[in-house]
């Protein structure tokens, strides 16, 4: 597969085009870094936009929910859907209120999303998800049992229609204001975990895994 991702009308970026990028691994360390997709979906009465946990193995980025879900129902012979996926890395203030912004990477992909029905790729697609959120974590738990793959409704859909867009570094005020007395600068923001709590329904006091100890969803801390 190529490496640069597919530029068609819908992923072109039209404002602020120097902070777009057609890279493939550059979308998919961003995926690989987040946890929440925005999946759209054209419901014939308008658009549906819903926030899903999802995982990316190989080229396809995966997508689940219960298989008594109506929309996931429709989705049998395949069916187009838009995600996107943001990491919010800091406020940007400026001079003016309108100069204000935020740092940030985003992918924003199309494609037609298609059932799993597959047992292999399916269980393999479960063994991502759980990865995904918590690296280490699937050969540490129980596997799904029959009934519970039966129950979940698995999709995948090709990563290739995408673009991503990064706003970094300091503001951009126009020259008129740089005088101005007010302090501009960036506040980084980050996603950290705090300190592990044991369920309390557990029948023996376990020493937490190191993969919940230090758990972090900075891309260095994943390779």
């Amino acid at each position: 597969m190529s490496t640069d991702l597919q530029k068609t009308d819908r992923t072109t970026i039209s404002r602020h085009d120097e902070r777009g990028s057609y890279d493939r691994e550059v979308a998919y360390a961003i995926l690989d870094e987040g946890l929440v997709a925005h999946v759209g979906l054209d419901t014939g009465n308008g658009v549906m936009v819903i926030p899903m946990t999802y995982a990316r193995l190989g080229d396809d980025l995966i997508l689940h929910g219960a298989v008594a879900s109506r929309w996931l129902g429709s989705f049998e012979k395949g069916r187009p859907v838009s995600v996107c996926v943001t990491l919010l890395d800091g406020l940007v203030l400026a001079q003016s209120a309108f100069s204000h912004s935020m740092n940030y990477r985003s992918v924003v992909a199309f494609g037609v999303a298609r059932v799993i029905t597959d047992a292999a790729t399916k269980g393999a697609a479960f063994k991502a998800l759980l990865d995904h959120l918590i690296p280490g974590r699937w050969e540490d738990s129980r596997q799904p049992d029959k009934k519970e793959t039966d129950a979940t409704t698995v999709l995948a859909m090709p990563i290739d229609e995408a673009s991503v867009k990064i706003r970094s570094g300091p503001p951009k005020d126009a020259a008129r204001d740089l005088e101005l007395p007010y302090w501009t600068g960036v506040i980084p923001l980050r996603l950290s975990a705090g300190t592990a709590i044991p369920d309390p329904q557990m029948k023996e006091q376990r020493t937490i895994p190191d993969y919940a100890v230090a758990y972090s969803r900075s891309a260095q801390s994943r390779d």
